[in-house]
């Protein structure tokens, strides 16, 4: 259903405030051929009731000749700062960069980061924006889960499906993505709503079973059969199934690149107004399916790169998979069981 423009400012203001935005700041709006203008328009007009200054920065897409999809999260190879001094120079000086582009998984995103620009990243279309404007009790709910992910040093996911995976941690930092971004060079991503890590490096064991009617992004695609996928070292050594199966491994395969079967992020969704039937709503050209990774309770994975984390992957090839009805345990401890979040968090009490 349509979005009013002043419903879409009511979020933009609640989402800059949020994040801190005062009358003195600058914000660059990135912006591409694919940025919805609605969500365009309704920015720059919150960032002006809020008194702070806005750029806009449209840049041109990349990569179509080797993408086998419209989608921007399915080939992470340059990006269009890729060289771009002067845009990343505009950048570094932005107190706030709105990215209605999809500016991810590269150096040139870290580089900004690391001047203290902070970068919110919103692509979906206005109706979802709308739908999950983010909380502060989303950010207690999400640093509550993350807190709790810090110390743990294994996490095992198991299905009555058969997935059976054992993850040792503490490699890599934990990441909390609530939706908006209150710390001088912080990322975050509107909509969102979910905790994550990445296991150390090869020493993910075990299986995962993608079963009927979980989802495989960025296909937008329900799985009509399961898949069993076999990681050993950290690596997926075998993936077996029916044409699901046939269309993951050969998707992998295209990238000609091992570390595209690499193990990447886990966590787990913590967002109640996301759904795990949206995707089925949608045009697969509208939405990143951002409610897929959110919904409450997902275990969600992925294979593909970890420089996000500071790591040395960087292959093109990022796939996020969230499975539903897991177990997800934490040295033992079951902080998803069969699908339910068991953090007994209460909305409304912050």
């Amino acid at each position: 259903m349509a979005v009013s423009d002043y419903d879409l400012i009511q979020a933009w203001k609640q989402v800059l405030t949020l994040s801190k935005l005062e009358p003195a700041h600058i914000v660059t709006v990135l912006t591409s051929s694919s940025t919805h203008p609605q969500t365009l328009s309704t920015a720059l007009t919150a960032i002006g009731l809020l008194g702070a200054t806005a750029n806009r920065l449209d840049l041109q897409p990349v990569n179509a000749e080797k993408a086998l999809s419209r989608d921007s999260l399915a080939y992470l190879g340059t990006t269009p700062l890729t060289g771009n001094r002067a845009a990343i120079a505009a950048l570094k000086e932005s107190d706030l960069v709105l990215d209605l582009m999809t500016l991810l998984f590269s150096p040139e995103q870290h580089e900004i980061l690391k001047a203290g620009t902070k970068i919110l990243l919103a692509v979906e279309p206005p109706e979802v924006l709308v739908r999950m404007v983010p909380s502060a009790d989303d950010k207690q709910r999400v640093t509550q889960a993350a807190r709790k992910l810090q110390g743990a040093k294994h996490m095992h996911i198991s299905s009555e499906a058969g997935t059976d995976l054992r993850c040792p941690l503490g490699e890599f930092p934990v990441i909390s993505e609530y939706g908006f971004v209150d710390e001088p060079g912080r990322w975050d991503h509107w909509p969102s709503g979910f905790v994550l890590t990445w296991p150390n490096e090869r020493g993910t064991e075990g299986t995962l079973v993608i079963d009927r009617g979980d989802i495989l992004l960025p296909m937008k695609s329900y799985a009509q059969e399961p898949i069993h996928v076999t990681v050993r070292n950290g690596f997926v050594t075998n993936i077996e199934g029916g044409v699901d199966a046939e269309l993951l491994s050969e998707y992998m395969a295209s990238f000609k690149d091992p570390e595209a079967y690499a193990m990447s992020h886990i966590g787990w969704g913590l967002q109640p107004r996301a759904h795990w039937s949206t995707l089925a709503m949608y045009d697969r050209e509208a939405t990143i399916g951002m409610d897929a990774r959110a919904y409450e309770g997902n275990f969600l994975f992925s294979f593909g790169p970890n420089n996000e984390a500071g790591g040395q992957r960087n292959t093109a090839c990022h796939i996020d998979i969230p499975l539903r009805r897991c177990t997800v345990s934490l040295d033992g401890e079951a902080v998803v069981r069969n699908g339910k979040v068991l953090d007994g968090f209460a909305y409304g009490k912050s």
